[in-house]
């Protein structure tokens, strides 16, 4: 439900330049073509990543999941592509330039291997892939979570930011690798 909320907020952002924080102003007059493709990208990865995760999809409607999925790796590189534009002139300096900065970087790392690994009919490490890389989307999520646990813990936003630009994926790659782990003999129905 989260990344369905930050996807319409997304959205929003998007469509209505009033409804965007100060900030993306000077982003939206600067870098526009990054910002689009950052906040489209973006939104559609977050809409569309869950979908894959259903086995009930996967097995009855294989080609949705196909559909969804290749729909789902363009809106990461489109996302990353124009979240890379945009990290170099990030709030809170150089820790957030490259926290953001590698961000982007696995991002498009871990879809691209997602892909290649099903190109090569390797089911169960395209999963593994996946995975990462729908937790690397959520990074949208998390960040808009401890964005205001900074400001009520009183941390100034600038310091919060820097550790934010971290924060927002580094716990979720670990979930991720937990999840991946704790069950390493995944068992997936073969695709024909």
């Amino acid at each position: 439900m989260l990344a369905l909320f930050i996807a319409a907020y997304a959205g929003l952002v998007l469509f209505l330049p009033g409804f965007a924080p100060p900030f993306l102003s000077e982003q939206r007059a600067n870098v526009p073509l990054a910002l689009y493709g950052h906040l489209a990208g973006g939104m559609l990865a977050m809409a569309l990543g869950p979908w894959q995760f259903s086995t009930r999809l996967r097995t009855r409607a294989l080609g949705w999941h196909r559909r969804i999925g290749r729909a789902y790796v363009i809106a990461v590189i489109v996302g990353g592509l124009g979240g890379l534009g945009l990290a170099p002139g990030s709030m809170g300096g150089l820790v957030a330039h490259l926290g953001f900065g590698m961000l982007g970087v696995l991002w498009l790392s871990a879809t691209t291997m997602a892909w290649i690994r099903i190109r090569s009919h390797d089911q169960v490490a395209h999963r593994r892939w996946m995975i990462r890389s729908y937790a690397l989307t959520l990074a949208a999520v998390t960040l808009r979570l401890y964005i205001p646990l900074s400001s009520a813990a009183g941390v100034p936003f600038e310091t919060a930011y820097q550790a934010i630009s971290w924060l927002c994926w580094v716990p979720n790659l670990i979930v991720a690798e937990w999840i991946i782990f704790r069950r390493p003999s995944v068992a997936i129905q073969p695709v024909t």
